[in-house]
């Protein structure tokens, strides 16, 4: 399987997706400039974390017109499969290819802390190997991470299984006190109605090593290889 990771001005987790892809996970793994208009037969394109453009105006606006997001607007919208991670998940909000949006943390502070989360279902790319029961602990790293969508919007959500993720403790107990950014009902990912296009704000590349004492973020990408269908 070929992953493609884009890199924009500002990209800051671009080079540990790439790392963990080639080294931890024996993928072949190209990175791809954000002034490209060939996705190099990727079969997978990763969005990573950063500062894109400098998060001026709002995160992900202007990157949402860089040249290669037109070409990964048309792969995704044929079925090819992309995941947006922080900064990525946020680009992928400002060009509707996930509903709803990313706004300023509710404490208007920039956050980086390592946060527990759990998956919502099974029925996703990303969280088809893991536990339900189990909570994992994830780095998280932004100052817009607020995930909000309207009432309307959120019931979809649930009637088509697009919530990926939620926050919660140590025990999987998702309440208010473990919502880091005032996220709607503590919603840290989601997914299309399809499936094939996912974001999340917590990072697993960045707990997928040994030395970092941390491997729970592993689960998560394993998944993504191969011709993986939705449980």
């Amino acid at each position: 399987m070929k992953f493609g990771v884009v890199t924009f001005p500002g990209s800051n987790c671009d080079h540990d997706m790439l790392y963990v892809l080639r080294e931890k996970l024996n993928q072949e793994a190209v990175s791809l400039w954000h002034k490209d208009t060939d996705l190099q037969g990727c079969d997978f394109i990763i969005l990573p974390g950063g500062f894109s453009y400098g998060d001026y105006l709002r995160s992900g606006a202007i990157a949402r017109f860089s040249p290669i997001m037109e070409e990964v607007i048309k792969f995704a919208k044929h079925g090819g499969k992309v995941l947006g991670i922080c900064n990525g998940f946020q680009i992928l909000c400002e060009t509707g290819l996930l509903p709803g949006a990313l706004l300023h943390n509710e404490n208007r502070l920039f956050i980086c802390e390592n946060q527990f989360i759990k998956p919502a279902s099974n029925k996703s790319l990303l969280t088809k190997n893991a536990s339900l029961d189990t909570s994992y602990k994830i780095p998280i790293a932004h100052a817009e991470g607020k995930y909000f969508i309207n009432d309307e919007g959120l019931k979809d959500l649930k009637e088509n299984n697009q919530i990926l993720f939620y926050y919660c403790d140590e025990n999987s107990e998702v309440t208010s006190e473990h919502n880091p950014n005032g996220s709607v009902q503590n919603i840290a990912g989601v997914q299309n109605k399809n499936g094939n296009v996912m974001g999340m704000m917590p990072h697993p590349e960045r707990a997928c090593d040994d030395v970092l004492s941390n491997t729970d973020g592993a689960v998560f990408l394993e998944a993504l290889i191969g011709d993986a269908e939705l449980a």
